[in-house]
């Protein structure tokens, strides 16, 4: 009977490790709310249309693992991207509406490359923000909101 309970115990032992491991694995890393600042605009043409780029950087990106922007296969595609990254970068303005996106980031760095585009004459939001959502665990982090103008 001893032996019984003695096995018992350690196989609950046993699971018990395996669960908080598996959590643990799965868990969102502890990051800080991105830091996001405007660096600048630019014109340019496409269909025959003008365009304004609004270009912006997250100020301490070096603080996000390259893995949260793997190529992730196992998560659903973006369109026809079936290596589409583990993190979604998202921009939308001050009231929440979504300016622009970017399914396909390949490391921390690339958050140097964030934009989004209006038809050139288009008075720009005042502000705006980013999300990154990591698609594995469902975390979000969301910025500041940052200035459209230098």
């Amino acid at each position: 009977m001893k032996k019984l309970i003695r096995d018992n115990c350690a196989l609950v032992l046993v699971v018990f490790t395996l669960v908080l491991t598996m959590q643990t694995a799965a868990a969102a890393p502890e990051l800080p709310n991105p830091v996001l600042y405007f660096i600048g605009q630019e014109y340019f043409e496409t269909s025959g249309k003008q365009f304004t780029r609004y270009s912006f950087d997250v100020a301490n990106k070096e603080l996000y693992p390259d893995e949260l922007f793997a190529a992730s296969p196992s998560l659903p595609p973006c369109g026809q991207n079936t290596k589409a990254a583990r993190t979604w970068v998202d921009i939308y303005d001050q009231s929440g509406k979504r300016l622009n996106g970017f399914c396909a980031l390949g490391k921390s760095a690339d958050l140097s490359k964030i934009w989004f585009a209006l038809e050139t004459g288009q008075v720009p939001p005042s502000w705006v923000y980013i999300e990154l959502t990591d698609r594995k665990t469902g975390t979000k982090y969301k910025s500041n909101l940052a200035d459209t103008t230098l």
